[in-house]
């Protein structure tokens, strides 16, 4: 069977604060800054995207940050928790670096015999870090956190359900999932690559309360796919199983089709090709406000309006 699902491409999130966003997630997680562009359906907002050194698909985190923006609620129907994969020898290094930056984390955690730490940013946002050795993905050296320390890029995405069958199926049936652990009413499923950024925990959450988006709360999750070839047998084959499929959207740097899953979360499957260096160079990723075709016009006026951003 041909793979058309590699795994998590990326998770994008709604924020307050545009300078917190940045420096919580350059400074404190150590990740890049790979891309600094505009909201397409509201381009008075960011759209900032941090991943590895050349934000790999499955190292991705974006954020829409709306300024004074309500934060919104963790329940039922939500991408709860984010989690990023880090080597086991740095465990120590991660709890020092959280209370020295003053941070409460809860933990550590054994979950599918794996140690993990929990804790949120500034907007409530869900994060783990999740310690292995499996992970042979690179870490980025931003000179403040040493390679062999850094987050290598997602390990797992939660997904709390209060029916979780149906949205169990749309992962098995639809999107080439395979069931490999089952952990106190926590379901692990696995794309085809397997392995850390692959992983989709669905958690049957039956008395949660339903959740409510604003700051902290994700807006959607990504899938992988190699091409737009393989993008559209899925989108014909979602169609097919009843699922409303958007129609091919262009974001520049990957290609996208959205529809809800069955709990109300919604999904994206978005193209590995062609990158973030489509536009700019690896060694400058991130440094200049790049805009979609349409919003060039409007250039000087966004500078203006846009928040400026200083990355330490």
């Amino acid at each position: 069977m041909e793979t058309l699902i590699n795994g998590l491409h990326h998770v994008t999130t709604l924020a307050g604060d545009t300078q917190k966003n940045v420096d919580y997630y350059t400074d404190i997680l150590g990740l890049r800054l790979v891309k600094k562009t505009v909201n397409f359906d509201a381009p008075d907002v960011y759209h900032l995207y941090y991943g590895n050194e050349t934000g790999s698909p499955g190292t991705i985190l974006t954020f829409f940050p709306y300024g004074n923006l309500p934060r919104g609620r963790k329940g039922v129907g939500q991408l709860t928790y984010t989690a990023f994969s880090a080597p086991i020898a740095s465990l120590r290094f991660w709890m020092d670096r959280l209370h020295e930056r003053n941070i409460p984390y809860a933990g550590p955690y054994k979950r599918f015999s794996e140690t993990y730490l929990r804790f949120e940013d500034f907007d409530g946002m869900g994060i783990e870090l999740v310690f292995n050795d499996d992970d042979q993905r690179p870490g980025w050296d931003n000179g403040r956190i040493p390679a062999e320390f850094a987050v290598r890029g997602f390990h797992t995405v939660t997904l709390n359900e209060s029916n979780p069958d149906r949205t169990i199926k749309l992962l098995t049936e639809n999107l080439q999932h395979t069931l490999v652990g089952e952990e106190e009413g926590r379901f692990r499923f696995k794309a085809a690559n397997g392995g850390s950024g692959n992983y989709v925990d669905v958690l049957h959450s039956p008395t949660d309360v339903r959740s409510l988006q604003g700051a902290g709360s994700v807006h959607h999750v990504a899938f992988s796919t190699d091409s737009d070839e393989t993008q559209l047998i899925l989108q014909e084959q979602l169609l097919t199983a009843g699922y409303h499929v958007t129609p091919v959207q262009d974001r520049n740097y990957f290609n996208s089709i959205y529809f809800r899953e069955p709990g109300g979360i919604l999904f994206e499957v978005a193209t590995n090709p062609p990158g973030f260096a489509v536009d700019e160079p690896v060694s400058e990723l991130g440094t200049n406000l790049k805009l979609p075709a349409q919003y060039e016009p409007r250039r000087a006026a966004l500078e203006a309006e846009l928040p400026k951003i200083i990355v330490k």
